[in-house]
């Protein structure tokens, strides 16, 4: 197996525990990873009248996985949810929010709520 397959399974099983665990919490996941031009959502969530935009980051320690996430990188995942909500009308009526989890081996991730906004970077 070559190492980027390692990568994407690493990768692809983070990804089903991350979203078992939001699933969890009566959150609805919309389709996973969608793709933009702009770049890669990793996980859309519904519950109610809020839209989460998650963004998911694997470090050795969930500070540093938290920490992890530049301003850069937010301003990517606005505008790729910016352009996903375009797509998605039935979106376009609900409340943003923009949140993050963090990652670390051996521990459950968790998720930071309203971890960013667009509006006070």
């Amino acid at each position: 197996m070559r190492t980027h397959d390692v990568k994407n399974s690493a990768a692809a099983s983070l990804a089903s525990k991350v979203v078992r665990r939001i699933a969890l919490c009566g959150v609805a996941i919309l389709p996973r990873r969608p793709r933009s031009p702009i770049g890669e959502i990793y996980i859309v969530a519904q519950r109610g009248g809020v839209l989460a935009i998650i963004g998911v980051k694997a470090r050795p320690t969930h500070t540093q996985a938290a920490d992890a996430v530049t301003c850069r990188q937010w301003e990517q995942l606005v505008c790729a949810a910016q352009w996903y909500i375009a797509t998605q009308p039935r979106l376009a009526t609900l409340a943003s929010l923009f949140d993050v989890m963090p990652v670390a081996p051996w521990r459950r991730p968790y998720h930071l709520l309203d971890a960013w906004r667009p509006d006070l970077s």
